[in-house]
């Protein structure tokens, strides 16, 4: 059985209407690449067919993810997330303690990230170091590039 999936609601659409554009839309296409592919002759020196065969793998293999994500889904009322500490659906105000510089993130599902808008995985290494912690609370976040200590400032639920 697959673990529990947390998803927002706008995650979960989201999730569904990739879902819906793969099958509708996407597998004709790929379908038409293949067709196109077979009819060039020889399959064992295609290249074509190769490329269209394995579009269609990793098509499917989307798809797969994609239904059993949606299945094992729980979608999170963020409306009845707590504030006392950083947990998915909260967004927290960081402040780096090396350079002073502030940072809000949200804690969101892996398919909600989205770094350019300072939306982060649960899954990921910093939002893994940083679960769990309340406002005042100091945290050594180990990165690629080293070590960030941050100073939770504030904690509120995501938008």
């Amino acid at each position: 059985m697959s673990e529990k999936v947390f998803l927002t609601s706008e995650g979960y659409e989201k999730l569904k209407a990739e879902l819906k554009h793969l099958k509708e839309t996407k597998r004709m296409e790929v379908a038409r690449q293949l067709e196109t592919a077979r009819a060039h002759g020889d399959l064992s020196e295609n290249a074509e067919y190769d490329t269209a065969k394995e579009a269609k793998a990793q098509l499917e293999s989307r798809i797969r993810t994609l239904e059993e994500k949606l299945m094992s889904a729980k979608v999170v009322d963020l409306s009845e997330i707590k504030t006392d500490k950083i947990y998915f659906g909260t967004s927290a105000e960081l402040k780096n303690l090396k350079t002073g510089a502030t940072i809000t993130f949200s804690f969101v599902a892996q398919d909600e990230a989205d770094l350019a808008k300072n939306r982060i995985s649960i899954q990921s290494p910093i939002g893994k170091a940083l679960l769990g912690h309340a406002v005042g609370d100091k945290v050594n976040v180990t990165i690629p590039a080293g070590v960030i200590s941050f100073q939770v400032l504030k904690i509120e639920r995501a938008s």
